[in-house]
């Protein structure tokens, strides 16, 4: 087994690729160890090294090390948790798989909320995925958006900027109603 790795916009966070489907389909977030107890891939990565947030796409692992930490000591100790998990045949997560994606809506502003999330998925989350992380719809108020970072997303440097310059810029342009997008703590 082959895992790739791709540096992500936030230096704290690792894109691991290990050519496998890694979850059928949305997206998983474990922001700390108690998080992963539905997941042995999960927990063997946070057992691995100075670990301080997991995240699954359909194809790719994006992990987060520890302030302390540096890559080139943990990388190889994670590597290795990932390739033992994929040999053992242990699910990715044991259960019924939270279903992650964008929070529900209900009340008016139902069309704007829509046109929202169908933006979010067709422009914004496959680019975000590319990165090893993931965008979702968290609210709507007034027209301000609220959206949940997750992944290499989460703590990035450059979130600020994707979300004012990039997310908030199409936003208001296809939506005259949105006035600004705000991120919103996990």
């Amino acid at each position: 087994m082959f895992i790739q790795t791709e540096s992500t916009p936030n230096p704290a966070t690792l894109k691991f690729l290990p050519g496998q489907t890694v979850l059928e389909m949305g997206t998983a977030d474990f922001p700390n160890a108690e998080a992963a107890a539905k997941s042995p891939l999960a927990r063997r990565i946070f057992a691995s090294a100075p670990v301080t947030g997991v995240f699954f796409g359909t194809d790719f692992v994006t992990v987060t090390k520890a302030d302390a930490a540096e890559w080139q000591y943990i990388k190889p100790a994670i590597l290795g948790a990932i390739m033992e998990h994929y040999q053992s045949g242990a699910a990715v997560i044991e259960g019924e798989q939270a279903a992650s994606g964008h929070a529900e809506h209900t009340g008016e502003n139902g069309d704007i909320v829509r046109q929202i999330k169908e933006l979010l998925d067709t422009r914004v989350r496959p680019a975000v995925a590319q990165d090893g992380g993931d965008i979702t719809f968290h609210g709507f108020d007034r027209g301000v958006v609220y959206l949940h970072m997750q992944g290499a997303c989460a703590g990035c440097p450059s979130s600020t900027l994707t979300l004012k310059m990039g997310i908030e810029n199409l936003l208001r342009h296809y939506i005259p109603e949105v006035t600004e997008v705000r991120p919103v703590a996990a």
